[in-house]
């Protein structure tokens, strides 16, 4: 029989975290296959609309996006920022003030 070792204990299967606008909370894809292929899009020196929306469409799920966009109504400029604020909770770059 091949070696099996059991790694279960060493993995975090933590639910994924939310920010947090008017009350409202945005849940955060933070699964890795996810997170690879935001990282892939924005690494290109030319990250532009279509990939900033490309992002936003893998980071965020349907409800989010539902909620960000009809009840929320944020212009570019602040989506752009939740947009980057979700990457730095994904990242582990979240320790600022306001967090929970």
């Amino acid at each position: 029989m091949a070696k099996r070792v059991d790694i279960t204990e060493k993995l975090s299967f933590d639910e994924n975290p939310c920010l947090v606008i008017k009350g409202k909370e945005l849940e955060v894809n933070t699964d890795a296959p996810t997170m690879l292929k935001v990282m892939g899009i924005m690494s290109n020196d030319d990250s532009g609309t279509k990939e900033i929306i490309d992002a936003y469409e893998l980071v965020f799920p349907q409800a989010s996006r539902d909620v960000i966009e009809k009840e929320l109504k944020l212009n570019f400029n602040d989506l752009i920022i939740v947009v980057q604020e979700a990457f730095n909770l994904v990242l582990g770059e979240d320790n600022k003030p306001g967090e929970h």
